[in-house]
C-alpha cells in the first residue's frame, strides 16, 4: 500500500495481552502519532501456532475488513508469526520489538535492546532498554518522589529485608520529600505490611492505581528510586526525565545480560546506586532528549515514508 502524506499512516498493532509488551508497541505508535497522522488498528493475537499456518498459506483472517497496513508492529513471541502472516497477506512493513524468536532477517526492522547484543545488520536497531509509552516531562517537582518496587525475577536474587532497610534510610534522610510508593505484579504479597510507617510515605499498590497512573506520576516526580530488577521502570523513569536511583539487590548466579545493562547505566552516570548515595548528594538522570520510542519513530518515518521530522538530540 503506497503512502501519501495527505492521508493517515495505517498501523496494525498486533498485541498479545501482556501489559509489558503492549506498553512497548504503544510507546512506538504514540511517538509516530506525534509527528504524523496515524490510524491505529489493534489486533489481538491468541495463538502463535495458527498464525504460523496462516503465514504458510498466505492469509491473515484477523485483519479482515481493515484497510491495508503501511506498518505492522508487534512485541512478544506470540506476535512474530502473525507479523509475517499479515505482511504476506496484506503488505506493509513488519517491525518487531525485542529479540524475535524467528530469524531477524525475516522482518523489515527489529528494535532490540542493546543488552541482548544483537548482530550488526541494516535491519536491526539497538535501543537503550525496551521502548515505553512515557514521554519526557517538563514540570518535575523536587518535593515529590516515587519509589517503584519490583519483585523476584530470573536476573536478581530478591531479598525484601535490604530493600526495606534502604527505603527506611531514604525516607528518614529526606523528610522534605513526599514519597509515593507503588508495587508491581511481582512484588511479594507481604511486602507492603513490612514497610516503615513514616509521615512522608504514601502507598499506592499497583492493584489500586488506574491506567496511566505511573506515567502521570513520573511526569511530576523530581526523583524516582527503583528496585534494580525492574529494568522497564528504570527506563520509564529515565525517559520521563526524573533523577533516578537504584535500590540494590543481590545478583543471581553471575551477572547476566540484563544486570550488565543496569551496570552500564551506573558507569555512564545516568543513575545513582543506593550503596554510593549520600543525603544531599545531587541525583543523576539521563541526558536531555532521551526518548528511544521517539528516536525509533523518526527513523521509521524517514526510512520508509520520506518524512523527516525536525532533528532532535537522542543520546545513546
Amino acid at each position: 500500500m503506497r503512502f501519501s502524506p495527505e492521508s493517515p499512516l495505517i498501523v496494525w498493532r498486533l498485541i498479545d495481552g501482556k501489559p509489558g509488551h503492549e506498553k512497548q508497541s504503544l510507546g512506538l505508535v504514540r511517538a509516530l502519532s506525534r509527528h504524523i497522522a496515524v490510524k491505529i488498528h489493534d489486533i489481538r493475537i491468541d495463538s502463535a501456532f495458527s498464525n504460523s499456518i496462516d503465514w504458510l498459506l498466505g492469509r491473515f483472517p484477523a485483519g479482515a475488513g481493515l484497510p491495508d497496513p503501511h506498518l505492522l508492529i508487534g512485541a512478544g513471541h506470540r506476535t512474530h508469526a502473525a507479523l509475517l502472516a499479515a505482511r504476506r497477506a496484506r503488505g506493509g512493513r513488519a517491525v518487531v520489538l525485542m529479540q524475535p524468536s524467528l530469524p531477524t532477517r525475516l522482518f523489515d526492522l527489529c528494535l532490540i535492546p542493546e543488552h541482548d547484543q544483537p548482530a550488526a545488520r541494516p535491519t536491526i536497531v539497538t535501543t537503550r532498554g525496551a521502548l515505553n509509552a512515557v514521554t519526557p516531562g517538563r514540570q518535575h517537582r523536587s518535593e515529590l518522589g516515587l519509589i517503584l518496587i519490583g519483585g523476584p525475577s530470573g536476573h536478581y536474587a530478591w531479598d525484601t529485608k535490604p530493600i526495606l532497610e534502604q527505603i527506611d534510610r531514604l525516607l528518614r534522610a529526606t523528610p522534605e520529600v513526599h514519597w509515593r510508593l507503588t508495587t508491581s505484579r511481582r512484588t511479594p504479597v507481604d511486602f507492603l505490611a513490612r514497610l516503615p510507617s513514616l509521615a512522608n510515605l504514601e502507598i499506592s499498590p499497583c492493584t489500586a492505581t488506574p491506567p496511566g497512573w505511573l506515567e502521570a506520576e513520573l511526569a511530576q516526580a523530581g526523583q524516582a528510586w527503583v528496585t534494580e530488577d525492574s529494568v522497564s521502570m528504570v527506563y520509564e523513569a529515565l525517559t520521563a526525565g526524573c533523577a533516578v536511583g537504584l535500590l540494590r539487590l543481590p545478583h543471581g548466579e553471575g551477572i547476566d545480560r540484563v544486570a550488565r545493562g543496569v551496570e552500564r547505566l551506573i558507569r555512564d552516570g545516568w543513575v545513582v546506586p543506593f550503596d554510593t548515595w549520600h543525603p544531599g548528594q545531587p541525583m543523576l538522570s539521563a541526558p536531555e532528549g532521551f526518548d528511544e520510542a521517539d528516536r525509533c519513530a523518526q527513523l521509521i518515518l524517514s526510512r520508509w515514508f520520506h518524512f523527516h521530522p525536525k532533528p532532535a538530540k537522542h543520546p545513546r
